[in-house]
C-alpha cells in the first residue's frame, strides 16, 4: 500500500462534503453505500481507479481487485486512506485533482469510479477526457452524480456543486468527451423525494444526521426492492456508465 501526498488542497474534503476528516458519520450510511456498490460493481473490471474517495468508506467495500487506486484532491484524506488500507497491498492512495488533469498511473486501469465528483467541476467533459486517458481502451468510467436542478439548494451551494444532472445532460457530457454512454438512468427515487421534502423545500442547510440514520435503516432497503422491479422515473442521483473507445 503506497501513498502520494503531494498537492495543496488541504481542507477540500471538508469543503466538498461538509464533514471533517475526523467525522465518522459515514458509518451511519452502511446500507446506502452497499446500495451504491450493488449499482456500480457490476460495471467494474479487475483494476479500479476511484476518484474523490474521501475517507475510503465506499472503497472499503471492494474486495478481490487486482489493483485499487483510491484518490482524493485533499492530501489529508489521502493520508487517512493510506493508514486505513495499510494492510491491503492492492490499494494505492494518491492525490488527484481532476481540474489539473490526469496523473501517471504507470498502467491504466480497467475501470474508473467517480461518486459525487463531476458536479464539482465546471468543465465536466474535460474531466471525463482526463479520466479516459487513465483507463484502458474499451474500459468503463462509472459515474454517480446528484440529479435534477429542482433539488438544487443551499446544501449544493455550500459544498460547491456547479450543477445537478439529468440523464440528458449526463449523456451530453459523456458524448462531448468522445465517450460512449452505455447506461444512464436516475436512481434512488425515494431519496429524491426525501431530499426535496427535508433539504430543498424544508429549507434545511444540510442533511440531519438523525434523519440520515432513519433513512439508511428503513428507506434504503425499500428503495433497493422497488428499483429491482421498476426503472425509477426520477431520483436523487444519476448513474452513468461510459465506455472508453477501443
Amino acid at each position: 500500500m503506497t501513498a502520494d501526498d503531494n498537492g495543496d488542497s488541504t481542507g477540500a474534503f471538508s469543503a466538498a462534503t461538509g464533514r471533517s476528516l475526523e467525522d465518522s458519520s459515514g458509518a451511519n450510511q452502511r446500507r446506502y453505500r452497499a446500495y451504491q456498490l450493488s449499482l456500480i460493481e457490476p460495471h467494474c473490471g479487475p483494476s479500479v481507479l476511484e476518484v474523490g474517495a474521501g475517507l475510503g468508506e465506499f472503497a472499503s467495500q471492494f474486495h478481490g481487485l487486482e489493483r485499487h487506486v483510491v484518490t482524493d484532491v485533499d492530501p489529508g484524506a489521502v493520508a487517512s486512506m493510506a493508514t486505513r488500507f495499510a494492510d491491503r497491498p492492492e490499494v494505492e492512495a494518491r492525490v488527484l485533482d481532476l481540474s489539473e488533469g490526469a496523473i501517471d498511473l504507470g498502467q491504466p486501469v480497467s475501470s474508473v469510479v467517480a461518486i459525487n465528483v463531476l458536479e464539482h467541476i465546471e468543465d465536466d467533459a474535460g474531466a471525463l477526457r482526463a479520466l479516459a486517458t487513465m483507463t484502458e481502451p474499451g474500459g468503463r468510467i462509472v459515474l454517480f452524480v446528484p440529479a435534477y436542478m429542482q433539488l438544487y439548494g443551499d446544501f449544493d451551494r455550500a459544498v460547491g456543486h456547479v450543477r445537478r444532472y439529468t440523464p440528458r445532460t449526463m449523456t451530453a457530457a459523456i458524448q462531448n468527451a468522445d465517450l460512449r454512454p452505455e447506461l444512464v438512468k436516475p436512481v434512488n427515487f425515494l431519496g429524491g423525494i426525501a431530499w426535496w421534502v427535508t433539504v430543498r423545500r424544508g429549507g434545511v442547510g444540510a442533511p440531519n444526521p438523525r434523519l440520515v440514520r432513519v433513512y439508511d435503516r428503513f428507506v434504503v432497503p425499500v428503495t433497493r426492492t422497488v428499483e429491482r422491479r421498476i426503472t425509477a422515473p426520477f431520483g436523487q442521483s444519476v448513474l452513468a456508465v461510459a465506455r472508453v473507445p477501443s
